[in-house]
């Protein structure tokens, strides 16, 4: 009996019938690296680990001014020597600590390598109280004419206070680890996010670094002397309370990053490995046949040297412009960090619409327009501060794009050597301009000095575009 067409429709509906479940828009930007779980472990991480670098060098100013520097003495000399010790481990130990790295297991090395700085900041007051009143005789015979009288110095021995040398010796030791910490930091940030998401990442970890040079600097001193306030109401020194401060940033940011999953596999960093130094020459051997990397690498390297110079330029541009003192030149730097921290916003969150090569090639330009700009306003408040903003939002488009084509193109057994490599040649750039940019200033003037930077700045844009050339 045929059977009816009413009685055989199914109340069921296809699924062809069903309208589309709408898909969700990848999410672009800072947002999209912030909705990965392990990549805000390491950003969190890095914030409070950041503030602590930043902060160290406040201490190790308080400490020498409380401690060592004398009546109507200048604090230069006690600073410089600070600042050597914590440049030297960078340029001696920066390529051998990238090898190490990728032999370690990353979260391993920033988490131990944050536990040991904080240990050994919470052992300074002590040891600077068991060395109080001690002295050290230094022989200076063997000094040139010439730097004895820099120095101010006649006598061929003097008495270096034994606490001022436990300083340099904890700076030096807290600096060798630093350059164990920034390999594995940027070898991590390969390991737990997309490469589609590079860019992203970099920009905010760049801008949280410009953020914290800002802040730890701004805040500081008045967050020591809190802490010292607070110590002095529970029977502490101000000392320990002062070094309380960096101590805990590290220890905090190393029980957070313990929480860090990189999904490292045990057997690859167990694995026989050459002699170290054979790894170093493979780093090399590497960025010598990829001209992609090496010529991102040596841009950065520009990048920073122009920077350095810029450190040291600022002081005397301070003294030329009318109203502002040669102590306030750290407010010319932060505009420049301002406005880095502005260029890797942009980035993060519109940079992915733009090829690497394209807006490292702007970003050159812009840093040129920028540097002809301060050679021409250095007497003028106004135009130095809009120029050094300009300067660091376009540093941003080089150095952002610059670092996700090293972390995007390396393989992941050579990141670790070739991040160390990169460690290396950045801090051997930031310190040769520290000392050849007063001479040159000295000899030839500002303008003429920010002219041969924005050479520079073009040379790294000849190159950008030989990297867009490759692709």
């Amino acid at each position: 009996m045929p059977v009816s067409n009413s009685e055989t429709t199914s109340t069921t509906e296809s699924p062809m019938d069903r309208p589309p479940i709408p898909k969700k828009s990848p999410r672009q930007g800072f947002a999209a690296v912030l909705d990965n779980p392990r990549f805000l472990i390491l950003w969190v991480g890095q914030v409070f680990s950041q503030l602590a670098d930043k902060i160290y060098l406040v201490l190790m100013i308080a400490l020498i001014a409380g401690n060592f520097q004398g009546e109507n003495q200048p604090i230069s000399g006690w600073v410089s020597a600070i600042m050597i010790a914590f440049t030297i481990p960078a340029v001696l130990f920066g390529s051998l600590a990238g090898v190490y790295v990728d032999r370690w297991s990353k979260k391993g090395v920033l988490v131990i390598s944050n536990l040991i700085r904080a240990a050994f900041v919470f052992i300074i007051p002590p040891l600077l109280w068991l060395c109080q009143d001690d002295k050290v005789a230094i022989t200076v015979a063997w000094l040139p004419d010439w730097l004895r009288r820099w120095q101010h110095q006649t006598q061929d021995v003097f008495f270096l206070p034994l606490g001022f040398l436990v300083l340099l010796v904890m700076t030096f030791i807290d600096s060798t680890i630093t350059q164990f910490f920034a390999p594995a930091e940027q070898a991590t940030i390969s390991l737990i996010v997309k490469r589609r998401h590079l860019l992203s990442a970099n920009s905010l970890f760049t801008t949280t670094m410009m953020a914290m040079t800002i802040i730890g600097f701004a805040i500081g001193e008045p967050l020591l002397e809190l802490a010292a306030n607070m110590a002095n109401t529970i029977n502490l020194s101000w000392e320990e309370g002062k070094a309380s401060v960096v101590g805990f940033s590290y220890l905090i940011a190393g029980l957070i990053l313990s929480f860090l999953r990189t999904g490292e596999k045990r057997e690859h960093y167990e694995k026989e490995r050459p002699h170290a130094f054979d790894d170093i020459k493979d780093g090399i051997s590497y960025l010598s046949n990829n001209h992609r990397v090496r010529n991102a690498l040596i841009q950065l390297v520009i990048l920073f040297s122009i920077f350095a110079a810029l450190s040291v330029l600022a002081v005397r541009m301070a003294e030329t412009i009318p109203g502002m003192k040669a102590e306030q030149f750290g407010f010319l730097l932060a505009t420049g960090g301002l406005g880095m921290a502005f260029g890797a916003a942009i980035l993060g969150n519109w940079g992915q619409r733009f090829r690497n090569n394209q807006l490292g090639l702007w970003g050159s330009i812009g840093m040129a327009v920028s540097l002809v700009g301060l050679s021409l306003g250095t007497s003028s408040l106004w135009i130095t501060l809009l120029m050094t903003t300009f300067l660091g939002l376009f540093a941003a488009f080089v150095g952002v794009p610059m670092q996700t084509i090293i972390q995007s193109e390396t393989p992941v057994d050579m990141r670790g050597k070739v991040f160390g490599l990169q460690n290396n040649a950045v801090n051997i750039a930031l310190s040769l301009p520290l000392a050849l940019a007063g001479i040159a200033e000295t000899l030839v003037g500002l303008p003429p000095v920010f002219l041969g930077l924005a050479v520079m700045a073009i040379a790294g844009g000849v190159l950008t575009w030989f990297i867009g050339l490759q692709e």
